[in-house]
């Protein structure tokens, strides 16, 4: 197929052709990173938090006036809960992944207050915590039950007042700490110079807002990354009841519940109820509205550049009608007919998609620097440019077809 009367067509209509060029491009360069974020978004949804999800209910109650007995009456809720049918394990923890707030210490090797440490989410329960949030231990062993520390007593008056001496840590946070060795042991510090060993490492333990962020050697986001534990028992004033329970009385159990912490009494209300599932629904909702928006701003997109192209070819037809008949006339076939129209829009496409090339990675250079986001991966550039080529070539078979199928009398004719 000759390009110099392609080319000298498009010549004489540069309008035309650089619109649809301009749209392929825009197409090209906006729908890659809309994938890349949709993708983005996807990873983060997905992300496993190595709990069990499906089995877990939360409660969060608050206090109402003064109360002085608040670790007696926490002992007295665990029991109560555990003791619910249904409920295979229940305990307290200062904060649950998907909820609203996040707890992170720095966490050093020396006991220098101001040497080198790593953020860390900090996780704060009792010997229950385990088996409750489904934690697999890999190294080492549980808290006992001697060595919980009340928060109240950690957060008291007086000089030396309590401090944890034992840490479970996530298999991610033993590596970056410990490479090459078991971390079982070794000390570390997060609270000035008091030393805490490490006395177990869980496969994952990630933090509170999981995300799918790379980790890097000071950074803390990412589901199953770095995670430590502490035997520090809250109260009910300042902290989750977590129950491990059979998924098919969830509902139940969160039911009954409520009525058997307020038959404890302790001036408190209950002020969510809920599982833990829901709370990561409720987490990722923007995300899934955003994975929405823009998948649909994607099809909007692929759906005018269609329709852009469509429009043009059919113009195109409509207005080289004489010429399809004179090449007909002269001995071109239908295939040819076919082609040329093909190749031109393969032109008019391949274009575009250079051009949009550059702007998709452009724009991708702008996301970072503004928003911190990964780089645009390689592949999603030939996979566009192939998808737009695909979609430009569907586009333009119809007008192609009607133009090749016109007979040659009545193409002169017109």
């Amino acid at each position: 197929m000759e390009l110099m009367p392609i080319l000298s067509t498009l010549r004489r209509h540069k309008t035309a052709a650089g619109l649809i060029v301009l749209e392929v491009a825009l197409t090209c360069a906006i729908v890659c990173n809309a994938l890349h974020l949709i993708q983005q978004r996807v990873e983060r949804i997905q992300a496993e938090s190595g709990l069990a999800e499906s089995e877990l209910v939360t409660l969060y109650l608050s206090g109402i006036g003064k109360a002085d007995n608040v670790d007696e009456i926490t002992s007295q809720d665990l029991q109560a809960l555990r003791a619910l049918p249904g409920v295979k394990s229940a305990t307290i923890i200062n904060q649950v992944t998907f909820g609203n707030s996040s707890t992170v210490s720095g966490m050093r090797q020396q006991p220098e207050p101001n040497g080198e440490g790593i953020a860390v989410p900090q996780y704060a329960s009792d010997e229950h915590a385990l088996a409750t949030m489904g934690l697999k231990l890999v190294e080492g062993r549980n808290f006992r039950a001697e060595e919980i520390v009340l928060d109240n007593a950690f957060n008291g008056p007086g000089e030396n007042p309590p401090r944890p001496r034992q840490v479970i840590i996530s298999q991610a946070l033993a590596k970056r700490l410990f490479p090459g060795s078991s971390a079982l042991g070794k000390q570390v510090y997060v609270f000035g110079d008091v030393p805490i060993e490490v006395i177990g490492v869980v496969q994952t333990l990630g933090e509170v807002h999981p995300g799918p962020q790379a980790q890097g050697p000071n950074e803390t986001g990412g589901a199953g990354r770095y995670g430590m534990l502490l035997p520090l028992r809250n109260s009910y004033r300042g902290g989750f009841y977590v129950m491990r329970v059979d998924p098919a009385q969830r509902d139940a159990v969160l039911k009954a519940a409520t009525p058997v912490l307020e038959s404890i009494g302790g001036k408190r209300m209950v002020r969510e109820a809920r599982t833990l599932e829901e709370m990561r629904s409720s987490y990722y909702a923007q995300d899934r509205a955003m994975i929405w928006l823009l998948g649909g701003v994607c099809v909007a997109l692929l759906l005018v550049t269609a329709l852009g192209i469509v429009g043009l070819a059919s113009f195109w037809v409509q207005q080289r009608t004489r010429m399809i008949g004179t090449r007909r006339a002269l001995g071109a076939t239908r295939g040819q007919i076919l082609r040329y129209f093909q190749l031109e829009n393969l032109l008019l496409s391949s274009a575009g998609i250079a051009l949009g090339m550059g702007a998709a990675y452009g724009i991708n250079l702008a996301l970072i620097r503004s928003y911190e986001l990964p780089l645009l991966p390689a592949y999603y550039l030939p996979v566009g440019a192939l998808a737009l080529c695909l979609l430009g070539q569907l586009a333009v078979l119809g007008p192609a077809r009607r133009a090749a199928a016109l007979p040659p009398v009545a193409a002169l004719r017109f």
